[in-house]
């Protein structure tokens, strides 16, 4: 997030000065429950608060959707929101605008909103993940075609490879085409994905490297608790490290930070699209 940091205020700024809309309506795409759900919205109110001041205009109103699957805990977000509005009532003091937070369950792969009532959508490490498992990963005689991955991995068949690229193409196709409708004109959106160098070999990918081993330490306890193998055989993760696909909505920049995982000192593989 702190890497983000930096584009989230220039397109924030740039969202204010365009349209100074007195209530700024905001949603988080797969916002998960923890105390770190609220984080974004306080970057968010305290960037707007700085550049209001800096430009003498009166503090907007604020109204976040947090999105994520029905299942979410949701009861624990709104658990955190009664000391969040304290907190800001006693920083910011009288002349803040009101700040109102609720909760939007959903797929995000789909509509979620009516049409143009957004200003702002951010989603962070979470459109990476699919809709649902490929189908058509089990061969003719119904074994399963990853058998023993939790992912594409070196040995996975090029089938299997082509599965996960065709329902990603299906998925962001209806996630881009979904967002544009329900942002106002001159609103704007902005993800953070993990993505994956197309250039680079899959032999050599760290980051597919991460999840093989991930893969082999599941299968390794599955071994060790006597569990049936048919479990790995149907774990199958709804993963794709994907490469950027080509927007409906208008790109105003794509920012590709790289990462060598086996280098913390390095930047990591990230995509900021705005």
């Amino acid at each position: 997030m702190s890497r983000a940091k930096p584009v989230l205020q220039e397109t924030l700024r740039e969202l204010y000065l365009d349209s100074f809309p007195e209530c700024l309506k905001l949603a988080d795409l797969g916002c998960s429950s923890s105390p770190n759900t609220l984080l974004l919205l306080r970057e968010i109110i305290d960037y707007i608060d700085a550049t209001r001041k800096q430009l003498n205009k009166k503090e907007p109103m604020f109204q976040m959707f947090l999105n994520d699957l029905f299942h979410n805990d949701f009861n624990t977000v709104f658990k955190l929101i009664p000391s969040f509005y304290e907190e800001l009532r006693r920083e910011k003091g009288g002349d803040f605008g009101q700040c109102f937070i609720v909760a939007m369950p959903g797929n995000f792969y789909g509509r979620l909103f009516p049409d143009h009532s957004l200003h702002f959508i951010h989603s962070s490490y979470s459109v990476h993940w699919r809709s649902q498992v490929p189908a058509n990963l089990v061969s003719e005689l119904g074994s399963p075609l990853n058998k023993g991955h939790i992912c594409l991995a070196r040995t996975s068949p090029r089938s299997v490879h082509e599965a996960y690229l065709d329902l990603f193409k299906m998925d962001m196709t209806l996630f881009l085409k979904s967002r544009s409708e329900e942002l106002v004109p001159g609103g704007r959106m902005m993800f953070t994905m993990i993505g994956r160098n197309a250039s680079v070999n899959l032999l050599e990918d760290q980051v597919s490297n991460i999840w093989e081993l991930l893969g082999m330490t599941i299968s390794d306890m599955v071994k060790e608790v006597l569990l049936y193998t048919i479990f790995v055989c149907l774990c199958t993760n709804a993963y794709l490290c994907a490469c950027p696909l080509n927007a409906l909505c208008e790109l105003f920049r794509i920012r590709l930070t790289l990462f060598d995982w086996c280098s913390p000192k390095k930047e990591d593989y990230k995509i900021f699209i705005t």
